[in-house]
């Protein structure tokens, strides 16, 4: 793993409004970014996968594969995945769906993190509310028998039945992941509280339902930032 990893604001509004968008569904992403050295990588943007369809399913396949294609495209690479759980659920632990998606990332960047945003610390202007998640190597022991056959590849089979334990957190001192900008936590809240900037994010979810929805760029997102800087 890096040394660190640069979170900008960008990429921290997004995963925000995602969270304050569905705040009584799961949801989640992808991180987008690149090396700055060989020990820091700029987590420079996000897109916002899905709050509904947040098993494995075809519908993560889709979102993943078009996920990288814009990434690419941008001239990045999918470097991490975020989570946000239930704002009602205290549990901050990352979970299976997200450790395979995770290890699906690392297949095309080693040093692949997680994000698991806390529902409990989300609304203090001062507190990012992220917790950085060790990503383990796909582990037999860990992995449930459904897993579809779009995941087969990345996945080795076993017979150890043992059930899935949450993986560690980094500790919040030691923690790699840190903002560009410390204001940040502050200013996405003020984007929801006074302009409720979250509700022009969109996720894949809601590209389904109307494919005119910016899923991909966020492009409204994109502005109001600019505008506030």
């Amino acid at each position: 793993m890096p040394a660190s990893y640069q979170l900008s604001n960008l990429a921290y509004l997004k995963l925000y409004l995602h969270a304050a968008k569905f705040p009584h569904a799961p949801a989640n992403g992808v991180l987008l970014g690149s090396l700055t050295s060989p020990d820091q990588v700029l987590i420079s943007d996000a897109i916002p996968l899905l709050h509904e369809w947040t098993s494995l399913s075809p519908m993560m396949e889709i979102g993943l594969d078009l996920a990288r294609g814009h990434a690419e495209g941008s001239g990045l690479t999918l470097v991490g995945y975020y989570q946000a759980s239930e704002q009602s659920d205290n549990d901050t632990s990352l979970y299976p769906v997200g450790e395979r998606v995770a290890n699906i990332v690392r297949e095309g960047f080693s040093d692949a993190i997680a994000l698991v945003i806390d529902a409990k610390k989300i609304g203090e202007p001062g507190d990012p509310a992220l917790v950085v998640r060790i990503v383990p190597h796909s582990d037999p022991a860990r992995m449930p028998t459904d897993v579809p056959p779009f995941l087969q590849p990345f996945l080795p089979t076993t017979s150890d039945p043992k059930v899935w334990r949450p993986t560690p957190p980094v500790a919040r001192d030691s923690s790699p992941a840190r903002l560009v900008d410390p204001s940040s936590p502050a200013r996405a809240l003020a984007s929801v509280r006074d302009d409720s900037l979250h509700q022009q994010l969109y996720d894949f979810d809601e590209h389904l339902e109307d494919v005119k929805l910016d899923w991909l760029r966020n492009r409204d997102v994109e502005t109001y930032l600019q505008n506030k800087s």
